[in-house]
């Protein structure tokens, strides 16, 4: 597998030629301080991980693939490792290769226009990845109907005091807490000594168990731990999986297949809201009250049990297998996934030699969480992530997955039509999710999010001002609840292409190679936590301001994200490590300075349509605006 570089074969350059553009160097002449000893370091590093290939001879590097297949017991495989080795320093050239043949070559042209073929194992892959995402979806949301049943049961009904606000809001937020104080120390454990099916298997085992047990409480508190343990199996599960979907992937679709957890994990949510739907008019059976909701809880252990079941016919990550040193099990794996031996050698040396380079850098004797900070183009990536992450929940989406059923409930939704609104919502949630594996490419990443949020924004203002039309009795379904769902389905839709997909992908790419997997666990955490607290809040929030204020204050933060986003999050779309790093070396003053130039020149040029004298690039690699070089999703777009 590659790193998402590119790579064109040349050596790393110790010394770049300076990057920024005339229009940093005009307003930061003399702010530019000397690179240290430590950030030269760092560059170098991140060069050297980009293709640790890069400059070897053709000569030298047959000779090392012949070592490499003779160390690790491989020597069958001498020819297509020689081979794999020439193609994967520079995948582009494998046209003028001797040693290979015309039915190589013909392989490799196909790799490339027919991005979509693959084996049926990848496929099966792909299949149990994105069942592994609709869990988590439906571990979320089929508390979403049960809510209506279950607190008055408990005695936690929130419409009946201060205290029962915030114990409604801990039993649903419970699994959250968990993935933010727990779940993030187990995942590094699990996934050393269980491999990524391990532990996709282990967590799968647990949210079968505790969905299972969740239907079976009968005291808030117990139900509160029951969901406190069902965060074990959400959080490892929704670190993991993406993980081995990427590493499990071809490099031409795993951008794509990355993206396949949200757009799952949104259809989770809808299968939830279905399930809910479903379990509605169950009646109790003697001696056991309650039955609906319970059946609700307890359904989402159906497809995490067939996870657990299945996901041990895929093969095991061949990067995990390489970590152990078992070489010959990682290329039995990478030859499951490949069409053919060259494509699995080409692989399996790459991984080899990015592990050894990230030995010979000695990162693991490096403080990676320390670095993230202390390291300037590191902290501003940092920034960056963390804002996406903190704003995907403080956006409000997550209010509605977990109580849209009590707020339509609250606009005078019959029980039934407030699940059905829910239905509606969860189904809106996926089918906008699925225009982002596009957009998120070709629009980029930083105007989805300034679009996103001033929508957003809008359309919670909407949803929470509907709460004063007067409600008529004798025409229960007049105009409050039509603009309350309206409200509702609106945000979903500007959420699910926008803030939904960038948070992860932009996280994954953002971080620089050594400190990738530190960076993503934190901002992982980052997103957990919020998450919990949205969920806690809530009910008080809402008993405290009405559903206006409550709407409100959700509303005020998405204004809040986008001057976030406009001022301190850089566009990264298409961009090499070289280019990212580029990036997010401008300081964040002359970052910030030129968005705020940039936003109400952009609004004259692409909203008013008016002609503007184009501004100067940001970054040299965007060329001038206005030119086929200028990249429009780039940070001088706003």
């Amino acid at each position: 597998m590659f790193s998402t570089t590119r790579r064109n074969g040349k050596p790393p350059v110790e010394k770049h030629e300076d990057s920024t553009s005339d229009f940093l160097k005009e307003h930061a002449p003399a702010r530019r301080a000397p690179k240290t000893s430590v950030d030269l370091e760092t560059q170098n590093l991140n060069a050297k991980l980009a293709n640790p290939l890069a400059g070897i001879p053709r000569e030298d590097l047959i000779v090392q693939a012949t070592l490499f297949a003779e160390k690790y017991g491989l020597q069958d495989l001498t020819p297509e490792l020689q081979k794999g080795a020439l193609v994967a320093q520079d995948p582009t050239a494998f046209e003028e290769h001797e040693l290979l043949d015309e039915k190589d070559k013909a392989i490799l042209r196909r790799e490339l226009t027919h991005r979509w073929s693959h084996p049926k194992t990848l496929y099966y892959l792909v299949i149990l990845c994105s069942m592994a995402a609709c869990v988590q979806g439906m571990d979320e949301a089929v508390i979403n109907g049960a809510n209506i049943f279950f607190a008055t049961q408990l005695g936690i009904n929130p419409e009946e005091g201060d205290r029962n606000q915030w114990l409604f809001g801990l039993v649903n937020s419970a699994p959250y807490l968990c993935c933010a104080i727990v779940s993030p120390w187990l995942v590094a454990p699990l996934n050393h000594y269980l491999g990524r099916r391990g532990t996709i298997f282990v967590t799968a085992i647990i949210s079968w168990l505790t969905c299972i047990w969740q239907g079976l409480t009968n005291t808030w508190w117990h139900l509160f731990i029951a969901r406190f343990v069902l965060g074990v199996g959400i959080g490892p599960k929704s670190a993991t999986v993406p993980i081995y979907a990427a590493e499990s992937a071809p490099p031409v679709i795993r951008g794509a297949l990355v993206m396949m957890w949200q757009t799952w994990t949104a259809f989770g949510i809808m299968l939830g809201t279905v399930i809910d739907l479903a379990f509605f008019k169950i009646p109790d059976l003697s001696g056991i009250r309650g039955l609906n909701w319970r059946l609700m809880l307890g359904s989402a252990g159906v497809p995490a049990f067939w996870l657990a079941i299945l996901v041990y016919f895929c093969p095991e990550s061949p990067r995990w297998y390489m970590r152990k040193g078992r070489y010959r099990d990682a290329f039995n794996s990478l030859a499951r996934l490949r069409h053919t031996k060259l494509q699995a050698a080409r692989d399996i040396y790459y991984i080899h030699v990015l592990l050894e380079a990230e030995k010979d850098s000695n990162v693991q004797g490096r403080n990676r969480f320390f670095e993230m900070f202390t390291i300037p183009r590191n902290r501003r990536a940092t920034v960056a992530s963390f804002i996406v992450m903190f704003m995907q929940q403080f956006c409000g989406i997550n209010v509605i997955a977990y109580y849209s059923t009590n707020i339509f409930v609250q606009a005078k939704f019959t029980e039934k039509q407030a699940l059905i609104a829910s239905w509606g919502y969860g189904m809106i949630n996926w089918l906008f999710a699925i225009p982002a594996i596009y957009t998120i490419d070709t629009f980029g990443r930083r105007n989805l999010l300034l679009i996103s949020f001033p929508l957003m924004a809008t359309f919670l203002l909407l949803t929470g001002f509907a709460f004063w039309i007067p409600f008529d009795p004798d025409n229960p379904d007049g105009k409050r609840i039509a603009v309350v769902a309206l409200g509702i389905y609106l945000f979903a839709m500007a959420y699910s292409p926008g803030e939904g997909p960038v948070p992860f992908t932009y996280s994954a790419e953002a971080f620089p190679l050594y400190i990738r997997e530190v960076g993503m666990s934190c901002a992982t955490a980052i997103l957990w936590f919020f998450n919990f607290i949205l969920a806690l809040t809530w009910p008080r929030l809402l008993g405290a301001f009405g559903a206006q204020g409550a709407f409100g204050w959700y509303a005020a933060w998405n204004v809040v994200g986008f001057i976030a986003a406009l001022l301190f999050v850089p566009e990264t779309k298409a961009l090499s490590l070289e280019e990212l790093d580029q990036v997010f070396s401008v300081p964040t003053r002359i970052h910030a300075a030129y968005q705020l130039k940039a936003l109400p020149h952009n609004i004259r040029k692409y909203i008013f349509r008016m002609k503007v004298d184009d501004l100067p690039p940001l970054y040299k690699h965007e060329g001038v605006i206005g030119t086929k070089t200028y990249a429009p999703g780039g940070a001088g777009h706003a």
